[in-house]
């Protein structure tokens, strides 16, 4: 069975052509369109949804198709076009004259009875009509020249007339080609090629048909969509599909016998091969082997690469037929002799131990595979390192040193973020270390396998209980010691535990003189513990020195130490460089994990300086290309969270409440905190203060525990509005009076703006706006200085409802067209707007209506009791909605509700007219 996909892929450009030409023929300017391409490119798909989009823009549609063999039967693909004329009425007698006419005069009289087909089908031809002619490779010279003469008559005709063919078919004396050259160069035809698809689009295909993406795909059927289909297909991956092997099989039992003995041979050199090992291996006469590969060129099987001293087979699965092919014997004898002339040879060891391999010896193949591994390795090309250390393990002969290959194995699936296969070998190494009496060697490689498993989610409990009991292994050992000290440094400060960091940091750094990796652990604790210029100088100069010195894995790490911490310290200028360089550097020596993890906080770079649309772009493409790391994944997801918190927070709250959960599993402040205070502050928005407050004390917990500042910087302004907005500015001067000293310890410059921008708040809530006023234009300055949008356009507002209080209107008024300008289309969250003056109008009242009335009777001098009595109301009805007023004007005095009332509502406001209505 063959799978097809419900959708057609890669190509839209030529089904814009065909939908142009349909439209040209519709206004009585048709043509001939042919489609080009190799066996199972897609021809016939395209064909079937070109016909769909005629049927239904109106077109009558008529099709054939040629079979082998009609290139020895006259007007074969006409008899079948008359044969599809004759199953719709309206044209059934003009194609049982066609079909007289062909049996009658046969090829006797041809160009009189090509005259006479062209008038019957332009007696067809009474609305807009589409003729589709498949596989004209096969056609017959009658139809041919029936359809060159259809191609000038269509100009002037609504026919548009689409025939394809395969060009992979058009072997030297077939009728298709010198007709197919003639029509092309004289332009009576057009021709558009469908290409192979590119791996985006094979993996697009794969995922269409499958529902799941598979990146082996591309590489066995280079990207021709009827391969891929029977390649998917077939229950056995590794298997050539029976219908396409037996497609090629029969091709080539058409072959001369030493063409097809040559293919064969060829096919156990794979895809590519050099024609002096296939020499070497034959052992025939050049002149023998030299036609018999001018046949396979001739018959499609193979083309020469370059200046022909290598050659490939056209498709992946035309070698890969062939190679089934062969007895189990015949093939293992030519694999041995490929080894032993390609070893002799000098031939690459990849390709050597490859072969040794096949041919069923292993021993000989060993070291051969090793040898490559590590040279794959010291290249970056990490997939093809791991791919090779899986076999030198296949081949290791007894007695080898098997944990040091798994060692080297699970480094490399670690470079391609295949952690779960990297755990797997480290635990097997170690479980070998152990079991031959050698704790010191199990202990030293700890360190790596402790990093995969934090990012396959271990807490820092189990990281570090691991970590320390690979020092009651370590004995003695210096080195390995230190190794692990540095190891438990960088576990403590991925939690933020600082002091513990560095101290094993400082420990590590006693014995390991000069290390890049330590150097890179103990700057990032420098930055957030606040020693900026020492901790940017020991990570700049490890990226310099471990890039220049070919240390990838140092180097890729301290870029995404650098760009990760910089994105977090609010230094977005840093993160920005750093970020994208590492990008770039992590893509060059394929270290994956690195590349989508730095993406991820480029990611919220982007929406940290007001980037919303290319922060999500950027984290949707980290969470689809990450495969799996948890790092990665959480990161992401508090982006898209907070991508969505004045949009949709629906979106907002399922992708912060996924990436606590899973960040909440790891036990990390900077895995848990940013997806909290996003929560928070989307609690606030909601108007759910208390549920806000919840959130910015959790938040508040787990930053004091650790001394940090740098997640805490968020919450104090979120949780001072909460607080403003449920209990009033008590209990917003208490959450900050906690809250301030943390930020002032570390005294990183870009979280200090957060102090300025609360007592900014809590100022203008109690009424004193010249205090107010200097603490919110410190934290403007602050925050434009350091590029951060969202408390950046917050405080905008913040400083237009100040302004407005103060009778500064024009100032209110600019400050919230700035707001709302850097918003661009979107529109600031509501929540920031009350109490705040439209741009150019009258104020945005945050009161209901009922509000408004107890307002303007609070700004008449009346008490609660008389207000309760003109609206009959109850006194603690009064008494709640004056509450209500002094929390949302930010207000505590009834003197300032007048005040607020005067300023805030214009002549038009619905306060005014129903003062109006009211006679008053």
């Amino acid at each position: 069975m063959t799978l097809s996909s419900p959708v057609l892929i890669g190509r839209e450009d030529l089904l814009d052509l065909a939908g142009r030409r349909l439209a040209e023929a519709a206004g009585g300017a048709g043509e001939l369109l042919l489609l080009a391409g190799e066996a199972g490119i897609g021809k016939t798909r395209l064909l079937r949804e070109i016909s769909g989009r005629a049927a239904g823009d109106g077109f009558a549609v008529v099709g054939a198709a040629a079979v082998p063999g009609d290139a020895e039967v006259a007007a074969g693909l006409l008899t079948d076009l008359g044969a599809a004329l004759r199953r719709d009425p309206a044209t059934a007698e003009i194609g049982a004259r066609l079909i007289r006419q062909l049996r009658k005069d046969g090829v006797q009289h041809r160009r009189l009875l090509v005259a006479d087909l062209l008038d019957m089908i332009e007696e067809v031809i009474q609305r807009p009509t589409l003729i589709t002619c498949e596989d004209l490779h096969w056609a017959d010279e009658l139809t041919l020249d029936l359809l060159a003469r259809l191609a000038l008559r269509a100009r002037s005709l609504p026919l548009l007339v689409v025939g394809t063919y395969r060009s992979d078919e058009l072997y030297p004396r077939t009728p298709t080609r010198a007709w197919r050259s003639r029509l092309v160069t004289q332009r009576h035809a057009e021709e558009a090629r469908l290409p192979r698809l590119d791996r985006a689009g094979t993996a697009k295909l794969a995922a269409a048909i499958t529902g799941e993406e598979r990146g082996d795909v591309f590489d066995r059927t280079d990207g021709i969509p009827l391969h891929v289909e029977e390649f998917l297909a077939a229950a056995d991956a590794d298997r050539v599909p029976d219908s396409l092997a037996d497609a090629v099989l029969f091709r080539a039992e058409q072959l001369g016998t030493a063409a097809r003995d040559l293919a064969a041979t060829a096919s156990v050199l794979g895809r590519s091969f050099d024609l002096d090992l296939l020499a070497a291996i034959t052992k025939e006469r050049p002149d023998v082997i030299d036609a018999a590969l001018r046949e396979l060129g001739e018959r499609f099987f193979v083309q020469p690469r370059g200046d022909g001293s290598a050659y490939d087979f056209r498709h992946a699965l035309i070698r890969d037929a062939l190679y089934a092919d062969l007895a189990p014997l015949r093939r293992r004898e030519l694999h041995g002799r490929a080894a032993e002339v390609a070893a002799a040879a000098g031939f690459a060891p990849a390709f050597v131990s490859d072969q040794f391999e096949r041919a069923q010896r292993p021993h000989e193949a060993f070291p051969y595979a090793e040898k490559a591994a590590a040279e794959a390795a010291a290249l970056s090309a990490h997939q093809e390192a791991a791919h090779l250390y899986r076999r030198a393990l296949r081949t290791i002969p007894a007695g080898r040193n098997r944990a040091a290959v798994l060692t080297a194995l699970a480094g490399e699936f670690a470079a391609i973020d295949d952690n779960a296969a990297a755990d797997a070998a480290y635990a097997e190494a170690y479980r070998i270390r152990i079991e031959c009496g050698e704790p010191v060697a199990a202990a030293a490689l700890l360190p790596e396998w402790v990093a995969v498993r934090h990012l396959l989610g271990d807490d820092l409990g189990r990281r570090t209980a691991t970590l320390d009991a690979g020092l009651d292994l370590a004995g003695d050992d210096l080195a390995v010691r230190a190794r692990l000290h540095a190891a438990l440094a960088a576990a403590y400060m991925l939690d933020r535990r600082l002091p513990e960091a560095l101290d094993n940091g400082e420990r590590a750094r006693m014995v390991l003189h000069d290390d890049l990796d330590l150097d890179v652990t103990v700057g990032s604790v420098l930055l957030f513990l606040g020693r900026l210029d020492e901790g940017y100088a020991l990570l700049e100069t490890a990226i310099s020195r471990a890039a220049g010195g070919n240390r990838e894995k140092t180097a890729a790490r301290a870029y995404r130490m650098i760009g990760s911490s910089t994105s977090v310290l609010v230094e977005y200028d840093r993160a920005e460089r750093w970020l994208t360089e590492g990008i770039a550097y992590a893509d060059r020596v394929e270290r994956f994990n690195d590349r989508h993890y730095m993406a991820a906080h480029l990611a919220h770079v982007r929406w940290a300086t007001g980037d919303i649309a290319g922060a999500r772009t950027l984290a949707e493409a980290a969470l689809a290309d990450g495969r799996g790391g948890i790092t990665t994944r959480i990161t992401a997801l508090h982006v898209l969270g907070y991508a969505d918190l004045a949009a949709d927070p629906v979106a907002a709250h399922a992708a912060l409440t996924t990436a606590a959960d899973l960040g909440a599993a790891m036990h990390e402040l900077q895995r848990v905190s940013p997806a909290w205070w996003g929560l928070a502050e989307l609690a606030f928005l909601g108007g759910d203060h208390d549920a806000a407050l919840a959130r910015c004390e959790q938040g508040f917990a787990a930053s004091a525990a650790v001394g940090d500042a740098s997640y805490l910087f968020p919450y104090v302004v979120t949780a001072v509005r909460s607080a403003l907005a449920a209990n009033g500015p008590s209990r917003a001067r208490e959450w900050l009076a906690r809250a301030e000293p943390l930020l002032a310890a570390r005294a990183i410059p870009g979280t200090l703006a957060a102090a300025d921008h609360a007592w900014g708040l809590i100022h203008l809530a109690e009424g004193q706006t010249g205090m107010a006023r200097a603490r919110l234009d410190r934290a403007a300055t602050a925050w434009a200085a350091r590029r951060r949008f969202w408390e950046g356009t917050a405080v905008l507002l913040d400083q237009a409802r100040c302004a407005h209080r103060t009778r500064r209107p024009a100032e209110a008024a600019a400050l919230v067209t700035a707001a709302r300008t850097a918003w661009g289309p979107s529109s600031p969250p509501s929540a920031w707007l009350a109490g705040t003056p439209a741009a150019g109008g009258p104020a945005e009242s945050p009161l209901t209506a009922r509000e408004l009335e107890v307002a303007r009777l609070v700004a008449s001098g009346r008490t609660d009791r008389e207000i309760a009595g003109e609206l009959v109301i109850s006194p603690r009805t009064v008494g709640a909605h004056v509450e209500h007023i002094r929390t949302k004007l930010g207000v505590t005095r009834r003197a300032q509700i007048a005040g607020w009332l005067a300023t805030a509502v214009s002549d038009d406001s619905p306060a005014r007219l129903q003062d109006r209505r009211r006679g008053s």
